[in-house]
C-alpha cells in the first residue's frame, strides 16, 4: 500500500511539473518582443537617435542653416514660408529649409519620425514653445536634442528661397507673433530649438 502510494505521489509530481513547463514554454512563445519593449538594445537605439540629432543641430549651427531656420518667416503673411498648418508637416514643407532638409536626409531612410521646436522666453518672462517642424505625437522612448541660438535685432529674415532679405526680425511687423522680442538691448531673445526623434 505504500510502495502504491508512493508511486501516486511521483507521478502526480511528474504531472504537475510537466504542466508547469508546459505553462513557462506557452507564456514565453505568446509574449512578443518587439523593437519598442523595453531593453538595452532599444536604450542603444535611443542614444544613436539622441547623437544623430546632436550631430544634425551641431552641423546645422556651424554653417548657419539653424538660424536661417529660424527666421525663414513670411513677413507679409505673418507665417513661415511655405507652411500651411502652422508648422512644416509634411515633406515638400519640411524641404522648404536647409534643416529641414538636413533632417530628412539624416532619419528619414532609417524610418525615424521628428519634430522640431523652438522654445523663447517673452518681455513678461513667460515660456513659451512653437512648432517648427511637426510630424506627429513622439512615443514615448523619443529621443531629445537641443541646443540655443542668440539672436539679434539686425538679424535679417530669410525668403523664401533661402536669401536674406532687407527685412530684420526687429524691423518685421510679424515676426513677434512667432518669435517677439525678449529685450531692447540689441539681443533680440535667445531660442532655444528642440529636435525630438523617435522610430516610427
Amino acid at each position: 500500500m505504500v510502495t502504491v502510494r508512493a508511486q501516486a505521489h511521483t507521478l502526480e509530481a511528474v504531472t504537475a511539473g510537466m504542466i508547469l513547463l508546459a505553462s513557462v514554454v506557452f507564456a514565453l512563445q505568446v509574449t512578443a518582443v518587439t523593437p519598442l519593449s523595453a531593453s538595452t538594445s532599444s536604450q542603444h537605439i535611443e542614444n544613436q537617435q539622441q547623437s544623430s540629432a546632436v550631430g544634425v543641430l551641431d552641423t546645422a549651427r556651424e554653417t548657419g542653416a539653424l538660424k536661417a531656420a529660424v527666421v525663414h518667416w513670411d513677413d507679409t503673411n505673418g507665417t513661415l514660408h511655405g507652411v500651411s498648418a502652422g508648422a512644416y508637416t509634411t515633406d515638400a514643407e519640411v524641404n522648404e529649409t536647409r534643416l529641414g532638409r538636413m533632417l530628412l536626409d539624416t532619419f528619414q531612410s532609417r524610418g525615424v519620425a521628428f519634430n522640431v521646436y523652438v522654445t523663447y522666453t517673452g518681455d513678461t518672462g513667460t515660456v513659451a514653445r512653437e512648432r517648427f517642424i511637426y510630424r506627429g505625437e513622439p512615443s514615448d522612448n523619443a529621443a531629445t536634442a537641443t541646443t540655443s541660438l542668440a539672436l539679434y535685432d539686425d538679424d535679417p529674415l530669410y525668403d523664401a528661397n533661402g536669401t536674406a532679405t532687407d527685412t530684420t526680425v526687429n524691423g518685421s511687423s510679424t515676426y513677434g507673433n512667432f518669435v517677439p522680442s525678449g529685450s531692447d538691448t540689441g539681443l533680440y531673445n535667445v531660442v532655444r530649438v528642440e529636435v525630438v526623434v523617435w522610430r516610427m
